[in-house]
């Protein structure tokens, strides 16, 4: 073959550039010299060059400093040296040896290929010191250029061997002297040059050691990923430890490695901040201020208010998008970047795949040369690594992108949330401010890793019709038609899908209310043994909802199975018209397997699109949500001046003041002098809090000047309580001074609070100090002002939650002039009389005006509005005895007018024949003051076993010093095959066979199809005999069909099965929690329960059919894989063992820690959103204490938390991708290999093969992902099936009860013998061996102090706490001989506290609908609620509000009333309500009682004596015991007996 030397490349080099017979048409392949020193050098030096800029970026970008000196980068500097020295050389050496007279010539190859190295190497040398500097420990572009360097050197070293041997072959043969000379030096060179360049690239694979200087501080426990090396970190090697650490134990928090700093708040957020400032200032005009960078003082982000000042000219609403783009554009398009190349590689596989067909099919023709089949087997498998590897990082920058903007977004919301003002606040909830943090950044999250396929979906539609147009030509739009069909079909059958979701949501919400109502109200259903009514109601809403479940259930087998059979459908479509459209048109193994591999790829972005739209709209909504709320009103921080030249500390001159629409106060002219106490009084809504909002800044000002000097205090109306533990709340972030703070607790009186929790003031108090009284909050909150040491104190109404006699104590003690407080300036808002006297100016508000002000002696005298409300206040009657003889004296001392002295004394004496007694509760904070009995309060009484009696007991219990309630375990481990086994009980067992024989059934149809295409493709007789070609459509569409019905079936089978299980499994829980007895839901919160009965149910009516569906198609799929690769290569069977194991090992580890850090991650979550809850709501006291920064820097601490969590869950995706590809792609390497190797003659055989198995890789992933979900969800089975296990409460019906008469008890006669209870196992006894008989019909009185035991006599007698020894009898019937409802029934008892249920009126009535209605009018009637039952619309059917919220306390108190003369049993118990009813219901139900009851035994348990004076016996009950049964007339006789006292302490004798 004569070469043509004309060619600039040729003349460059002195020979031949490039060769085809030498390169590819031969045997025995090579490169030309020319070739290998050229092209195999230049392109890792221009690779390079070109991608040196990263290496600039990661310079610039890092945030450390000087690395020390070490061996390694020692190394690096000297073998780069030896490079460097060694290239100069090759130079020089050539223009000595060449280019003379009887040398040989010098081409330009000899000069320039030496430069071009060199000042590659020159490069690389810089950056060895730079590096070193900027503490850039390791840097993928050099990594790459010497491993492309190394690996594009092994040709050379292969030719300059062959041609050493020539060489040394001539030498020996032809005796005379041939001149070598260049040549052995060039041998000698590149062998030194090949080896310097493999020991670059082994030192390359190792990262440099730690920088001495880090930005922030590197701990114990960094992420390894920060000094891991190039090659760790594309393999993820780094994660190794912690899969294994959590493979052999479940991972805890102190496992989890620190955050990388680039994705803390403290990088994150200047950044943002310093875009989002750029931002709302370029929305503007009319400002001149312009700040550089992000304002830091002293760590903290200052954002700029978007909604300017009132003045500002705005131009439009400050979008977060903008800064989101400059913040993280960089990456993102860096990532951007990366999916184009992979989407490039993706195309090609199916290009080396038509080589390896056509390689096959010239078998047949000629025989091949062999290493052309490994080539395209090892091409094609370095593509698919390629793609691994790239893709993991697209994916793992994606991730972090999104991390990052979730991190801004939630920290921006937050900073906001803590500025917003109260226009603001009242336009959303709470809840829906959290939903912004909850919600819309987590969307954002999500959506980040899709956001590429915006284009990339477009780009990969556009190429695969493009290839297959150049297969098939036109006939590919008839496939393309049939997809773009489906999408709309789809589209319709999404939109009903959506329209049964929002309907089974609603059911959902109906189902969780009531069971919420059932759960809170359940002490009152099983006292009236109303319990099967109510599960009743809930199966009912569940049977509408499981309908519904069952409609969308067969909507979504439809889509998917539309999915799942497009590819065919397409195929065949699209095969069908190429064939029939031209009779020249064949299908040939090429045209067939690489427009089914086409097709596989086209399904992704068609699936994706879509998705991807409806999240885009979704996003879109969240991007406005969260633009509306930061760029809503803040509060104007120039409203309240700090001017020290005042003459006062806290002034208000001529203040308008509103909340943001009318004007709430006017005229308002206050001066606090320093150190006094000023006391503002008016009636409800007169504008008292107002005023204190005010000073605070909290109000809008639109007139006058309010002015404070000094640190303020805050002490809101409504305690505001963290969630920590008691000191904590006192503390408020301000160091531990014990002397200081035991005095604080003292004058606060918390002290003997403190003593009763479990664990003292470390106890930790529940969300919005759910496990403190009213009062204790108050005094809290008092604490922490006092604590706090400020200058000014705001106090709004800290008295009203507390008893008189403790308010009396905190008054003297820290607000009044000998308190505390007594140097400070303080400002109280007040509704009590009583202190008024000792205050140094009171202000009377009325209607947010002002209306008088002075000294109480200066008003009194006024005859004013101060007096009015003075006399408006004693009628209340809520002062004690002697206070108000106090306010008399005070009162006649100052006026000598007798009409005010007279009225004042009319007020006193209504109050005093109110207040009948209340006296029987002496709490532990009497004994505090050293009082005794002297002084009372209206104590609410608690259920007894919360009460002070009780507190030792219940101190054993708290094994967990402090902790509210039993925690809740988080499952660790795997889970027991005894779950799925329960599970697929449920299911049954033959739908769970039916599912799996299905799927299997489809699989063969699909492999049948596929091997009838390589028949029909192979058949050469099809060219020529149409009918043949007919047959083979025919058949090949009738697998279609088969492969149709069997996916349908397995599909809703799987969805039916999945719901029967889930309708069983709610059945039986509903069952198992409404008999479970009262002690378990005494120590399981609500929420839980209901956690068990809404979140867990959702996961088994919806998430796990989905995943179960997903898993059972990818197993058949894995396995068909498998099966078609062995039937064209059986060798293959024999590499499956290995990589089986592998895939294992990997799935194992994977699965064991992701469980794990998903758990811990969830965990980690939820406090972001509480502590941003508690933010917004305490946000005023939080600005007045200003501690602003404070909570700012929690709230980070905690995302930041939550990010360490997350991080490695999303690595350990990652990690888990690149080992499964890894392996999918060996079983396409080795099923390609074999193929070619394998002397198959089919092609078409070995295209199925080899495009099965460049779906593996997918199929794979998938397949571990849905094992790991599954295992996530499944323990929502785990856990309905733990709480169905629960212990159940005594039967409910036996049949001994059917045998008793209908109207038992016949007497009523009630006798306790020896009687002992507890309320739970481990507790101690509340009644200590109680006897006493009670004959049929006496009405008997109960009385004794809270703790006493009287409640817990009830609820024995209805057992809902059962005898611990003695026993109960009625009628001379033991009562725990019988059926809990037969029992419960015939009782009928009054509770204290009236609890309503949705619904109508009628059911809350007779919920079992046994009364006729004129039945119920009667018993309505003589409740006293006829008249207000028939001024309604609905009357009976009047709906009830959840709790009954609609009707007063008073009318709840009457309906229970009414469902007891409903009942009308021989047994009343009547557990009388205290604070709930005003005294005209009390006499109503008293009245009826005492006529309509006459025959009955009653039991009444008794607050107010008055009520149970003409009773025939009293019992006196104290610590469980009785100390006195006798008739109240001889106890009253007896002055010793403790009744008498009780008596005496009420006025009654």
């Amino acid at each position: 073959m004569e070469v043509n030397t004309s060619s600039p490349m040729d003349e460059f080099c002195g020979s031949t550039f490039w060769n085809s017979t030498e390169t590819w048409w031969t045997t025995d392949p090579d490169f030309t010299p020319c070739f290998e020193q050229t092209v195999l050098v230049w392109t890792p030096c221009a690779f390079y060059w070109l991608f040196v800029v990263f290496d600039f970026y990661y310079l610039k970008a890092s945030l450390d400093r000087n690395i020390p000196w070490n061996k390694l980068n020692v190394s690096k500097a000297l073998v780069n040296v030896g490079l460097l020295v060694l290239t100069a050389l090759d130079l020089i050496m050539a223009l000595i040896k060449k280019g003379g007279d009887d040398q040989p010539p010098l081409y330009k190859l000899d000069v320039w290929g030496p430069i071009i190295k060199f000042a590659t190497f020159l490069l690389i040398f810089l950056f060895i010191p730079l590096n070193r500097k900027y503490g850039v420990q390791t840097t993928g572009c050099q990594f790459l250029f010497w491993f492309l360097l190394t690996i594009f050197s092994i040709p050379r070293c292969r030719t300059e061997v062959r041609a050493d041997r020539l060489r040394q072959q001539l030498l020996e043969s032809q005796q005379e002297d041939l001149e070598y000379a260049w040549e052995e030096y060039q041998y000698t060179s590149f062998f030194v040059f090949f080896t310097f360049t493999s020991i670059m690239l082994i030192l390359n694979c190792f990262a440099d050691g730690m920088p001495r200087q880090t930005k922030y501080q590197r701990g114990e426990n960094e992420i390894p990923e920060l000094s891991a090396s190039f090659l760790s970190r594309i393999t993820y090697q780094w994660f190794d430890k912690m899969a294994l650490k959590g493979y052999r134990n479940p991972l805890e928090e102190k496992d989890l490695w620190d955050l990388r700093p680039q994705d803390s708040c403290s990088e994150v957020m200047p950044t943002f901040a310093y875009h989002w400032n750029q931002n709302v200032r370029k929305n503007y005009k009319g400002r001149a201020r312009v700040e550089p960078k992000a304002q830091f003082s002293n760590g903290n982000v200052t954002f700029e208010n978007p909604h300017g000042e009132k003045n500002g000219r705005k131009k439009g609403v400050a979008s977060i998008m903008p800064p989101i783009y400059k913040s993280f554009g960089g990456v993102f398009m860096f990532g951007a970047l990366m999916k184009l190349f992979t989407d490039c590689l993706t195309f090609a596989q199916p290009q080396v795949l038509s080589l390896i067909i056509s390689f096959v099919e010239d078998q047949d023709k000629e025989k091949q040369p062999e290493w052309k089949g490994i080539l395209y087997s090892v091409l094609l498998f370095v593509l698919a690594a390629a793609q691994t590897f790239i893709l993991g990082q697209y994916f793992h920058r994606m991730f972090i992108v999104g991390l990052r903007i979730r991190t801004a977004l939630i920290n921006a919301i937050y900073r906001k949330a803590l500025r917003i003002s109260n226009s603001t606040k009242k336009e959303s909830t709470v809840g829906e401010i959290v939903n912004l943090m909850a919600v819309d950044a987590q969307r954002f999250m999500e959506l980040t890793t899709y956001l590429n396929m915006i284009w990339s979906a477009p780009l990969q539609i556009g190429l695969a019709l493009f290839f297959l147009w150049q297969q098939l030509g036109p006939s590919v739009l008839a496939g393309l038609a049939v997809m773009i069909i489906l999408i709309p079909v789809n589209g319709v059958i999404a939109s009903r899908i959506k329209t049964y979701q929002i309907r089974q949501m609603k059911y959902k919400d109906e189902r969780v209310k009531l069971m919420n109502e059932v759960l809170s109200g359940i002490k009152v259903l099983k006292l009236y043994a109303w319990e099967p009514s109510f599960e009743k109601q809930v199966l009912d809403i569940r049977d509408k909802e499981i309908a519904t479940l069952r409609s969308t259930a067969y909507l979504n087998a439809s889509t998917s199975f539309l999915w799942s059979c497009a590819p065919f459908l397409v195929s065949l479509v699209t095969f069908a018209t190429y064939v029939l459209i031209d009779e020249n048109n064949v299908l040939d193994a090429t045209k067939t397997f690489v427009s089914l591999s086409l097709f596989n790829i086209l399904r992704f972005p068609l699936t994706m699109l879509p998705m991807l739209i409806t999240n885009l709209v979704q996003t879109q909504v969240s991007v406005n949500r969260i633009n509306k709320f930061l760029n809503s009103e803040e509060l104007d921080p120039n409203s309240v001046l700090h001017d020290p030249s005042k003459p006062h500390p806290m002034s208000i001159e001529n203040g308008e003041f509103s909340w943001g629409d009318e004007i709430t106060l006017r005229n308002i002219n206050i001066e606090v002098r320093k150190s006094s106490l000023v006391a503002l009084v008016g009636t409800v809504g007169s504008g008292k809090s107002s005023v204190v909002q005010a000073f605070l800044g909290e109000m809008e000002k639109l007139a006058g000047v309010v002015n404070t000097v000094g640190k303020l205090a805050y002490v809101p109306q409504q305690a505001w309580i963290q969630n920590a533990t008691v000191r904590d709340n006192i503390l408020f972030g301000q160091t531990y001074d014990r002397k200081r703070y035991n005095k604080v607790i003292d004058a606060c009186a918390l002290r003997a609070d403190i003593d009763i929790l479990s664990a003292g003031d470390q106890t930790e108090i529940g969300e919005k100090g759910i496990n403190l009284s009213g009062g204790q909050k108050q005094r809290i909150s008092l604490a922490r002002a006092v604590y706090s040491d400020a200058d000014l104190y705001l106090l709004d109404d800290p008295l009203s939650a507390v008893d008189a006699h403790v308010g009396k104590h905190i008054f003297e003690e820290v607000i009044g002039p000998k308190g505390m407080l007594a140097r400070k300036s303080r400002v109280l808002v007040t509704h009590g009389v009583t202190f008024l006297p000792q205050v140094d100016s009171i202000y009377v508000m009325k209607a947010g005006e002002i209306s008088e002000s002075g000294t109480f002696d200066q008003l009194v005298k006024n005859k004013g509005a101060f007096a009015d409300f003075i006399i408006q206040h004693l009628q209340d009657g809520n002062e004690e005895e002697e206070e108000l003889n106090q306010i008399k004296r005070q009162i006649s001392s100052t006026a000598d007018d007798p009409e005010l002295i007279g009225s004042v004394e009319k007020a006193i004496k209504l109050a005093r024949t109110e207040s009948l007694s209340d006296s029987i509760s002496v709490t532990s904070a009497d004994s505090l003051m050293g009082r005794g009995n002297s002084l009372r309060r209206r104590a609410k009484r608690q259920d007894s076993h919360d009460s002070v009696a009780s507190a030792a007991s219940l101190k054993k219990k708290q094994e967990v010093e402090g902790k509210l309630i039993e925690t809740e375990k988080s499952q660790t481990g795997g889970v027991d095959f005894a779950v799925y086994k329960h599970y697929i009980k449920s299911v049954g067992i033959f739908l769970s066979v039916a599912t799996l024989v299905l799927n299997f059934v489809f699989q063969a149809f699909q492999i049948g199809s596929n091997l009838w295409l390589t028949k029909w493709a192979n058949d050469q007789r099809v060219e020529n005999d149409t009918s043949l070609r007919d047959m083979y459509l025919g058949v090949y569409g009738a697998f279609g069909f088969g492969q149709v019905l069997s996916y349908k079936g397995s599909v809703v089978i799987v969805y039916l099965g999945a719901l029967i299980g889930a309708r069983k499994m709610f059945v039986f829980l509903l069952s198992r929690i409404m008999r479970a007895p009262q002690s378990f839901f005494d120590i399981k919160p609500r929420a839980r329960i209901l956690d068990r009965l809404a979140n867990d149910i959702y996961k088994l009516d919806l998430v796990l059919p989905e995943l179960i569906r997903v898993f059972n198609s990818q197993v058949f799929r894995v396995l068909a894989t498998i099966v078609v690769i062995s039937l064209s290569t059986p060798i293959f069977l024999a590499v499956i063992v290995p990589i089986a194991i592998l895939y294992y090992f990997a799935q194992r580890f994977y699965v064991a820690t992701s469980r794990q850090l998903m758990r811990l991650e969830s965990v980690s979550r939820s406090p972001i959103y509480s502590h941003f809850g508690e933010t917004v709501t305490g946000a005023s006291t939080i600005r007045a204490y200003n501690v602003g920064d404070r909570f700012i820097e929690e709230s980070d601490a905690k995302v930041d938390k939550n990010q360490v969590c997350k991080y490695p869950s999303v690595i350990a995706n990652r990690w888990l991708a690149i080992r499964l590809e890894m392996v999918g792609n060996l079983i396409i390497l080795f099923a390609s290999l074999f193929a070619v190797l394998g002397g198959q003659t089919n092609p078409g055989l070995v295209g199925l093969s080899v495009s099965y198995a460049l779906q593996v890789t997918q199929t794979l992933n998938w397949l571990v992902r849905m094992t790991s979900d599954i295992e996530t969800n499944i323990v929502s089975v785990e856990r309905i099936k733990e709480y169905g296990e629960t212990k159940q409460e005594a039967p409910w019906e036996l049949e001994a009860d059917k045998n008793k008469p209908k109207n038992w008890p016949e007497e009523g006669r009630v006798e306790f013998q020896n009687f002992q209870v507890r309320y739970r196992e481990g507790l101690d006894l509340v009644l200590r061996g109680v006897s006493f008989n009670i004959k049929g019909g006496e009405k008997v009185g109960i009385v004794g102090r809270t703790g006493a035991g009287k409640s817990s006599l009830t609820l024995a007698l209805f057992r809902i706490i059962e005898s611990a020894g003695g026993r109960i009898a009625i009628d001379g019937v033991d009562i725990a001989t019988m059926g809990l409802h037969m029992l419960r029934s015939r009782l009928t008892i009054i509770p204290q506290d009236p609890v309503l249920f949705s619904g109508s009126l009628r059911m809350n009535l007779d919920p079992f609908e046994v009364n006729t209605d004129d039945e119920i009018w009667k018993a309505l009637e003589l409740s006293h609620l006829k008249l207000f039952v028939k001024s309604l619309a609905a009357g009976l059917n009047h709906e009830i509000a959840e709790g009954g919220e609609n009707l007063s306390v008073g009318q709840r108190q009457l309906v229970c009333l009414a469902r007891a003369l409903l009942r009308k049993t021989k047994v009343l118990v009547l557990d009388e309500a205290t604070a709930a009813v005003d005294l005209e219901t009390d006499d109503l139900i008293q009245k009826t009682i005492r006529t309509e009851f006459k025959e009955c035994t009653v039991l009444t348990i008794a607050h107010r004596l008055n009520t149970i004076l003409d009773s025939d016996k009293v019992i006196v009950l104290d610590k469980g015991q009785i100390t006195e049964f006798a008739s109240p007339t001889e106890l009253l006789d007896n002055p010793k007996s403790a009744f008498y006292s009780m008596a005496k302490d009420a006025n009654l004798v």
